[in-house]
């Protein structure tokens, strides 16, 4: 699936740069009952799937950045010759207020399990997914596991990569009652050195898989080393 477009905003701002089992323990209440499994694929399918907007922002080098993301299902259509679901991506990139980019894209993907399939962007980009496991309906606290292997092409002929990227999720606890759910993308294995870094996608969740806050970190490497910035919604 498409990672998050803030890493144009973040690369224009640093000037140096060259994504089952187990159980619960009970205390007196139930704020005190730690949940210990998640529904991580209904995670997944409220995330990516369902229509929802959420603004990140971040300070970088005195700057402020922001991203509003729009999430918008399309329904049936499809992709590289067959049928699939459609979701549309906007993504609108601020540096202290003023527009540095916007782009729109499309993930694919089926359902019953979810798997995904690719993206295409305003960009031209168009990339194919290899989904190497299934992801779980439940998921204990503390698990993780590899998802997709990405490979995206400059157009929708397929010549020319421009990206390899791997996905990966794991589950880690917040509170008593609610969990971080993360989508971690490594670097473009194509580069040597990636300006766009990887990041990690988190996604605070309840024992109903339901949204409740996000962030991004993102590792982006500069001449002097790797800079981590952290984005939080608003």
């Amino acid at each position: 699936m498409k990672k998050l477009g803030l890493c144009v905003a973040v690369a224009l701002s640093l000037s140096a740069c060259t994504s089952m089992n187990g159980g619960t323990s009970v205390g007196n209440g139930n704020q005190n009952t730690v949940i210990t499994n998640y529904p991580v694929e209904t995670a997944m399918l409220n995330i990516y799937t369902k229509a929802r907007s959420q603004n990140l922002v971040a300070v970088v080098d005195d700057k402020q950045l922001s991203a509003d993301i729009r999430v918008t299902p399309k329904g049936n259509m499809v992709f590289n010759n067959q049928q699939v679901q459609g979701t549309e991506v906007n993504t609108i990139n601020k540096s202290d207020n003023q527009v540095v980019s916007q782009s729109v894209s499309i993930n694919y993907f089926t359902l019953s399990p979810l798997v995904f399939h690719g993206y295409t962007s305003s960009a031209g980009e168009y990339s194919v997914s290899t989904q190497t496991t299934t992801l779980p309906k439940l998921a204990m606290v503390g698990e993780a596991s590899p998802l997709i292997t990405e490979t995206v092409y400059s157009d929708s002929s397929q010549l020319k990569r421009i990206g390899v990227y791997n996905q990966s999720w794991s589950l880690v606890q917040d509170s008593n009652q609610t969990a971080w759910f993360c989508i971690n993308s490594s670097a473009n294995a194509l580069l040597a050195v990636d300006p766009n870094g990887s990041s990690a996608e988190c996604y605070k969740i309840n024992a109903k898989g339901d949204i409740l806050d996000s962030k991004l970190t993102l590792q982006v490497p500069t001449n002097s080393g790797t800079q981590t910035v952290n984005f939080t919604s608003q």
